[in-house]
């Protein structure tokens, strides 16, 4: 399973370089509780103040269940409260969140198995399919 989420970091560069200072040095105890969870893998991308994660779990994870072992840790709770100094979830965020899933739009793979299982579609200038009529 994978998944892409979404935050932005406080508009404030010094800020920003303290949790990127936090992020090179991540206490042992977080990676742990991370790879409890069922996540197999996670990168952080950045783009000024806009956070970008990309998690690979295992199947059956669910954010729920990370969320009720996050809660009994006291050391994630440190480690979480610490994190929201920096952080700004995107507007329309409930307030019990702070990273948001984003939905994909597009897949490579999807769309060449598309192309490579061809079907009887036909297409407009723009390459959009025309509706039978």
């Amino acid at each position: 399973m994978r998944f892409c989420m979404v935050l932005d970091l406080q508009d404030d560069s010094e800020l920003i370089e303290e949790y990127l200072t936090y992020h090179r040095n991540v206490w042992p105890e977080i990676l742990a509780s991370i790879r409890e969870s069922g996540i197999r893998n996670m990168e952080i991308y950045q783009v000024e103040d806009r956070l970008v994660m990309m998690v690979e779990a295992e199947a059956g994870f669910s954010f729920a269940n990370k969320a009720l072992l996050d809660e009994q840790n006291p050391v994630v709770q440190r480690w979480e409260a610490l994190m929201s100094r920096f952080q700004k979830p995107l507007r329309n965020t409930p307030s019990q969140e702070k990273w948001r899933l984003a939905n994909r739009v597009f897949s490579l793979a999807s769309s060449l198995q598309d192309v490579d299982e061809p079907t009887e579609t036909s297409r407009n200038i723009d390459g959009l399919p025309v509706q039978p009529q």
